[in-house]
């Protein structure tokens, strides 16, 4: 409510002028990079991988179309991205009313594309017509090439805006599109491409497209994957239950159509008390399902309930069971091809077209009338699980009643460890979850006791994914963790109840903190999802370093922030002055200072591929693309090379499908060979080392009192960050453990100055494989998923 106080008589509020010049029209990709988070979701890493999902959409698009037989994806070792198809190639040709290439309009207009109308694409995931807009507004650099006619098209963007008009490159039998950007750093929290991440939307889409060679390529570790599955989904439903034991040895496969809709599920059931559906939609993943996951699950239960009628069951399996029952154990993959898709808002996580729930329903029930009727074992095993998940459910209730009246809640005491707030208003409240008595002693001296209440943990939480119900309920952790939280448990959670709106997960960094903290999540995912599902579950982020400079201290949470903070000190402190005496202060200095980061990143990057002595031959003869598309040209520079680079052997070809010349380096000693191509001369990495900064050599850096004469532009960002370090006293933590309660507040409990990560599970599914991998049973899936991960390590921090 308004408060009548704070409420002026209009006479009493002074005019101000308000008028047209007041209103700011910010249209297009300005708008884009005004407020990315509306496009893509967010600027974190979420958002980041977003883009790369925007171009590969439009790539797999051409698949469905039956244009496109293989796709690619390759990680740069400069953080770039390339993705390209063997589709059609985007069209070239003038557009009559904007006098632009189609190209040009696609990438740089709002709502340009081909998806609005069904003459290019019947089934499409991406229809807002803002997919590669977007993409380019938020990248650092674009480089769009298209194949077509015979014709190598070609065109640049620096942050949405065009470098130079599309323009034929060269001649070649290719036909596609290739897309190639690097995210802009001064848009996105992160710019570092998570390899698992994106290995696993192409897997996904290998599943959901058997006709397509998927291809994924990752520079920066050499790792290389190529995947097609010839049977489908039926391949992905045995990937998700992999380290489950199955019912039967079937997977059921339904297929059908109609009224334009194409309907594709296969399923199968596991000795497992979970239901699992990964659904999707024209490829794009429907993660809060929709209308084509209610209607297979209607077309299920109806066929399995009324045909159950007909077996011969013993006495004690003829309690009557409920949908839910007969889904316990099902993992299914459902994938539905719809002409005109409605989903909610551009992320696109639910169907909410109403007939596809008709015809997805009409197909699983036709078919599987008929599959039972001819496998009446299997529909025996079903039904029998069903009447076992009912009986289960009932003993389920039975315990939790159990609890509850042993439960000290029943008399509104809470657990005894527990050091409660003062307030009892739960949207102010929260509560901290802290491993051991030590660690809870220290919370307990440092929280503010208004708000934050403390609940140490004396020993580890059982392992909820190894244990029935009964047990979990019986668990003397579980039982603290349920009462001091006050909204009950499984089906009976009742979130208005919950005592505290946020959950905080405080554990150190070491094994046993991630342990504990990993048993935490595996519990409230299993028993508490609404918790998860609600925002309410926060993990505590303690910051990696402390900062000193004089009296002043501060703490940033991890070496990006770090960074971030030393250059806005060389903005403040700092000044490079070069040979012809210009001077870099300020926000100049800052801008050089990028350009030059991203300069040396490009350049150890080209290092990496193509090795220094060949690199800088390149750049010390000014070789470029055009180069390669003259004969002339590439025998002067075969000749030059044999002169200069006396440890290679040196070779060329043609490839016709570049129309133009490879240059082949072979290191006889090492066994070894390098390719200079088209691709690798015409990279926007290749080409900003080539042409360099403006920056007269040799230059002078200062920082305060102290200067360094830097000769090589290489060093340059180098040198100026380790003068900046020099005048900063640097502490790194790792963790709780090193803090006493006064640090405790002011890095990881002060909300002023604190950082929380809120638990979110983007993909269930997902979360659910990796949960019965790590936490369940079987121990082969345990290990090779270890055995494969492990490698990912680099710097483990224990």
């Amino acid at each position: 409510m308004t408060n009548p106080e704070d409420l002026k008589n209009p006479q009493e509020v002074q005019d101000v002028d308000y008028g047209a010049q007041d209103i700011k029209a910010v249209t297009g990709l300005e708008h884009v990079r005004l407020r990315p988070a509306m496009y893509i979701g967010d600027v974190g890493e979420r958002g980041l991988h977003h883009l790369i999902w925007e171009i590969l959409d439009n790539a797999v698009d051409e698949a469905m179309a039956g244009y496109a037989k293989n796709v690619s994806v390759i990680i740069h070792d400069d953080g770039s991205i390339t993705v390209e198809d063997d589709g059609r190639g985007i069209p070239v040709d003038i557009h009559p009313e904007t006098g632009k290439p189609a190209v040009e309009m696609v990438f740089t207009m709002l709502g340009a594309g081909g998806k609005f109308e069904k003459k290019a694409y019947a089934y499409s995931g991406g229809l807002h017509g803002v997919g590669a807009s977007v993409v380019n507004a938020l990248s650092e650099w674009l480089l769009v090439e298209v194949y077509r006619d015979g014709k190598i098209y070609r065109q640049e963007y620096r942050r949405g805006e065009p470098v130079y008009e599309l323009k034929v490159v060269g001649n070649t039998t290719k036909r596609g599109t290739r897309v190639t950007f690097k995210p802009d750093p001064d848009i996105f929290e992160t710019t570092r491409i998570k390899f698992d991440i994106v290995e696993k939307r192409l897997r996904e889409l290998a599943y959901l497209n058997p006709e397509v060679r998927f291809y994924l390529k990752d520079e920066r570790s050499d790792k290389e994957i190529v995947y097609k599955f010839d049977r489908g989904i039926e391949e992905l439903v045995e990937y998700l239950s992999q380290a489950k034991e199955p019912l039967f040895k079937d997977i059921v496969r339904i297929q059908g159509d109609k009224d334009g809709v194409i309907v594709d599920i296969a399923f199968r059931y596991v000795r497992d008390y979970k239901e699992l559906i990964d659904s999707f939609v024209n490829n794009v993943k429907t993660v809060e399902g929709g209308t084509h996951v209610t209607g297979f699950r209607s077309g299920l239960t109806k066929a399995v309930v009324r045909l159950a009628e007909g077996l011969k069951l013993s006495k004690e399996l003829k309690t009557m069971f409920s949908g839910e029952d007969v889904r316990e154990g099902l993992v299914a993959v459902i994938s539905c091809k719809v002409p005109e898709p409605q989903f909610e808002g551009q992320t696109k996580t639910k169907l909410g077209n109403q007939n596809v729930k008709t015809i997805v329903d009409s197909i699983v029930y036709d078919y599987l009338t008929e599959y039972f009727n001819e496998n009446k074992d299997v529909l025996k095993l079903i039904v029998e699980k069903a009447i076992e998940a009912a009986l289960a459910r009932e003993a389920a209730k039975k315990a939790k009643e159990l609890v509850r009246r042993k439960s000290p809640l029943e008399d509104g005491i809470l657990p005894g460890k527990l050091a409660d707030c003062s307030e009892k208003d739960p949207e102010k409240c929260e509560i901290f979850i802290v491993e051991g008595d030590s660690a809870g002693g220290s919370a307990k001296q440092a929280r503010d006791r208004r708000f934050q209440a403390i609940l140490p943990l004396r020993g580890k939480i059982i392992n909820v994914e190894k244990a029935r119900i009964d047990k979990v309920l019986a668990n003397e952790e579980v039982k603290a963790i349920v009462s001091a939280l006050g909204c009950g448990i499984g089906e009976e959670l009742d979130l208005s109840k919950l005592r505290y709106h946020k959950i905080i997960l405080m554990t150190d960094a070491d094994i046993d903190g991630s342990h504990i903290r990993t048993l935490l999540l595996t519990f409230f995912y299993r028993f508490m999802p609404q918790l998860i599902e609600n925002g309410y579950v926060y993990i505590a982020l303690p910051p990696l370093y402390k900062l000193k400079k004089g009296r002043k201290e501060m703490y940033v949470k991890d070496d990006r922030e770090l960074e971030h903070f030393l250059q806005e000190l060389v903005k403040e402190h700092s000044y490079i002055k070069d040979s012809v005496g210009r001077e870099f202060r300020g926000e100049e200095l800052g801008k050089l200072l990028r350009n030059l980061r991203e300069y040396e990143e490009s350049y150890r990057a080209l290092i990496k591929n193509k090795g220094e002595d060949i690199v800088n031959f390149l750049l010390a003869h000014r070789v470029v693309e055009e180069d390669l598309r003259s004969a002339n040209r590439v025998k002067e520079i075969v000749r030059i090379m044999g002169e200069e680079l006396t440890d290679y052997r040196v070779d060329t070809r043609y490839d016709e499908f570049e129309g133009a010349y490879d240059i082949i380096l072979y290191d006889d000693r090492l066994g070894t060979k390098v390719i200079v191509d088209a691709d690798f001369l015409s990279s926007l990495s290749y080409k900003q080392v080539l042409e360099g900064i403006h920056l007269h050599l040799p230059v002078v850096v200062g920082y305060d009192s102290k200067t360094r004469k830097v000769k090589n532009l290489k060093e340059v960002y180098d040198t100026v960050m380790e003068l900046v370090k020099s005048g900063i006293e640097i502490q790194r933590y790792k963790g709780l453990g090193e803090m006493n309660p006064q640090q405790l507040w002011e890095t990881t409990m002060d909300p002023k100055t604190r950082r929380l990560m809120r638990v979110t599970v983007e993909d269930a599914v997902e979360a659910d494989r990796i949960f019965t991998i790590l936490m369940g049973e079987q121990v082969e899936p345990r290990r090779e998923f270890i055995e494969t991960y492990a490698k990912e390590v680099k710097n483990l921090d224990v």
